[in-house]
């Protein structure tokens, strides 16, 4: 099996550069969405690390565009832990309190998982909510989808050997048996990952070396999630810090604010 086109990788001195590269690019791309034809810019966010990498950098990278601009984005979340929003492993509630107190956009836009239902119907009501919201769309298509990687090669809550890597029908799907805690959470699956106009993966520290080589490198005849996302017509892109970058032989491209 060939291994798949690793897209665009670029490779920063630090996680703080790459922090700061990673911001400036979501305020252009959102420029540049909101010039074009439709008006507006569709983000997905994922938690974990990026929650404090964004928090420290995107509220000084869009404020030249101002508060009219942000009125203008519909915001998403990659996966979300079914625990009430004041919980520690919210990813909404990590965002709300870190970042969207100081990135006015306005609340109708910013689409959420009701964590009061069971997994089942908060799946579906996620679905319905981003249906709405992309009107148009067979198939919801975010302008920038913002990825993390876990050290086995996840990504959202697509977990290595799951199931839902076969999903093709739902645009979100339950997962009640993440072996990552907490157990029960709600993800995008796979064709929507796929549908994404540009999708990028932010990874850093050494303790993603070994597995970025697999993505980026093997030939798997059982790739690991993090593999199975190929935008069908998007761009697909890598921000990793050079730890993480350490054992790639595959060409990247340097970057140093310095």
């Amino acid at each position: 099996m060939a291994a798949p086109a690793p897209g665009l990788i670029s490779v920063f001195s630090s996680p703080q550069e790459l922090g700061a590269s990673l911001a400036q690019l979501v305020a252009q791309r959102a420029a540049c969405c909101l010039e074009g034809a439709r008006a507006r810019f569709a983000l997905g966010l994922s938690g974990g690390s990026l929650v404090s990498m964004l928090a420290r950098e995107l509220p000084a990278a869009v404020a030249p565009a101002g508060p009219v601009s942000l009125a203008r984005w519909t915001l998403g979340f990659c996966d979300e832990r079914l625990v009430p929003f004041d919980h520690a492993e919210s990813t909404y509630g990590l965002y709300r309190t870190h970042l969207l107190s100081r990135l006015p956009i306005p609340e109708s836009q910013v689409i959420t998982i009701n964590p009061e239902l069971p997994v089942e119907e908060a799946a579906e009501d996620y679905a319905e909510k981003l249906s709405q919201a992309f009107q148009g769309d067979s198939i919801p298509v975010f302008d920038l989808l913002i990825l993390g990687v876990g050290p086995d090669g996840h990504t959202c809550s697509l977990f290595p050997d799951h199931p839902l890597l076969q999903e093709r029908e739902k645009i979100v799907a339950p997962i009640s048996d993440s072996p990552k805690p907490p157990a029960q959470r709600v993800t995008l699956t796979l064709p929507v990952l796929n549908a994404a106009r540009t999708v990028i993966f932010v990874a850093t520290g050494e303790g993603k070396a070994a597995v970025l080589k697999r993505i980026l490198e093997a030939k798997e005849e059982n790739p690991l999630p993090a593999a199975l996302v190929q935008p069908h017509t998007g761009k697909l892109c890598w921000f990793l810090d050079e730890a993480a970058a350490r054992l790639l032989t595959v060409p990247f491209e340097k970057h140093s604010t310095l």
